[in-house]
């Protein structure tokens, strides 16, 4: 194989100065969504920062390991697709729901058994396939891709809750970040094109120094070398919380196998296999019991990791998997996990911008495999529009029982999956098709 190609080959081996600042560049891309989750749900249960700092080490952790487990998959068991694993922003409102009632106990317990659920989902996904075709698989993630524009914006202003919000210094670090990977995107070839985003994100670390947006006392007082312990804080189980937990493991199965079609058409220009969709959702189910062992919320693919596949074309696990290890070096080493931890939240967003935009652009070309017409148009456009609008206006079912707000009201994806999904199977075939079909039938019984 041409060394220059490995990178865009699932079983491509490139040499380790290439393999490791693309690697890099999957981790840093990923590194702060992977750690909120758990920084907010640790500020709603009021831990203090010591109990903090363990719940990130161990985030990290398990990141680096479930990741492996998509790449290299035991048994049936992984995608062996270059997918990144991190903690789930979806399961965030019923953790802390669960959590107000029966502590972080209430929501390890809850996960757990979830996992588990969504193994034996991912196990029967082959006949549940013809439920998820292209414009179904594509309408979701377009929704993934826009419903995450603003959290690209609110990160390139600085991130949410931040005392400068949206200030001049913020717009100017997002701004040049995203002004770097464009041009060496773009302008450029050969390794530092493909490491754009690592580029820009250094770049704008260390602009961010002397602008004083980094505080380095933080890595002073973290340790050296740390282990994650198993159960630090135990399981219970109950029989509500299970079921919250259950209903958010169906929709994340949604997102998984969106993700996933996102990778093989960005990355590869097809659709994905059963095998590599039933392999996916498995590894998140075990990913996410495990995370629950390691203390903290379910683990599923990271829809930014997506949008860079298809941005750079980098299809080679063992790039990813360089990746992972990183992850777990900083799961057993904090004080490098604070000095990343410490980028500027604008740095991140001037990132993420082109990497979200590249989702939402994986979608468009899945649904457009076939004609926009009949049934296929009104699927994407009932599901965007009540998906995506409900996902932008979440008041419109303030008056509604608050578990289906729970899961309905904060992702449009959530809303759009389900009802793509409905659509497909209800709505009759598009007449064209069905001619089509009979003349096949008539001619082969000829």
């Amino acid at each position: 194989m041409n060394k220059d190609n490995e990178i865009y080959d699932l079983d491509g081996v490139p040499p380790l100065h290439r393999a490791i600042p693309l690697g890099l560049q999957h981790i840093l891309s990923m590194f702060a969504g992977n750690v909120a989750p758990l920084i907010i749900i640790a500020n709603a249960m009021s831990l203090p920062v010591d109990e903090k700092t363990f719940l990130i080490q161990c985030a990290m952790f398990i990141a680096g390991v479930t990741t492996l487990i998509q790449l290299y998959p035991i048994g049936p068991i992984g995608a062996k697709l270059p997918i990144v694993m991190g903690t789930s922003f979806g399961f965030l409102p019923v953790g802390i729901s669960i959590s107000a009632q029966y502590g972080l106990a209430g929501v390890l317990g809850a996960s757990f058994v979830g996992g588990f659920f969504e193994i034996i989902m991912g196990a029967f996904l082959k006949p549940l396939r013809k439920y998820f075709p292209p414009v179904v698989t594509g309408t979701v993630l377009l929704s993934i891709g826009l419903s995450l524009l603003p959290v690209g914006i609110k990160y390139f202003a600085g991130g949410v809750g931040a005392k400068d919000f949206g200030s001049p210094s913020n717009l100017l670090l997002g701004t040049i970040v995203l002004v770097t990977v464009l041009f060496f995107n773009q302008y450029t070839k050969g390794i530092t094109s493909m490491s754009s985003i690592l580029i820009g994100i250094i770049v704008g670390y260390i602009v961010a120094i002397p602008m004083g947006k980094i505080d380095f006392s933080a890595v002073s007082q973290a340790k050296w070398v740390s282990f994650p312990v198993p159960f630090k804080y135990g399981m219970t189980f109950h029989l509500d919380a299970i079921v919250g937990m259950l209903l958010m493991y169906i929709l994340t199965t949604v997102e998984t196998v969106g993700d996933i079609s996102g990778i093989t058409m960005g990355g590869a220009n097809r659709e994905a296999t059963d095998k590599e969709l039933a392999g996916g959702v498995m590894a998140d189910g075990l990913g996410s019991c495990l995370a629950a062992i390691f203390n903290v919320l379910p683990n599923t693919s990271f829809s930014q990791n997506v949008g860079l596949v298809a941005l750079t074309g980098i299809m080679s696990r063992f790039v990813v998997a360089v990746g992972a290890v990183f992850l777990i070096i900083t799961g057993l080493f904090p004080k490098i996990g604070t000095v990343v931890a410490l980028m500027p939240q604008s740095v991140l967003g001037g990132a993420t911008i082109v990497m979200f935009s590249m989702i939402a652009i994986s979608g468009i070309n899945l649904i457009t495999k076939e004609p926009l017409t009949g049934k296929n148009s009104m699927i994407v456009a009932v599901a965007m529009g009540l998906g995506f609008g409900l996902g932008s206006v979440p008041e419109a079912i303030a008056y509604l029982p608050e578990s289906v707000k729970m899961i309905f009201g904060g992702s449009g994806m959530v809303v759009t999956g389900t009802i793509a999904i409905i659509l497909n199977i209800i709505l009759p075939e598009n007449q064209e098709k069905k001619v089509e079909h009979n003349t096949k039938k008539s001619l082969s019984g000829a």
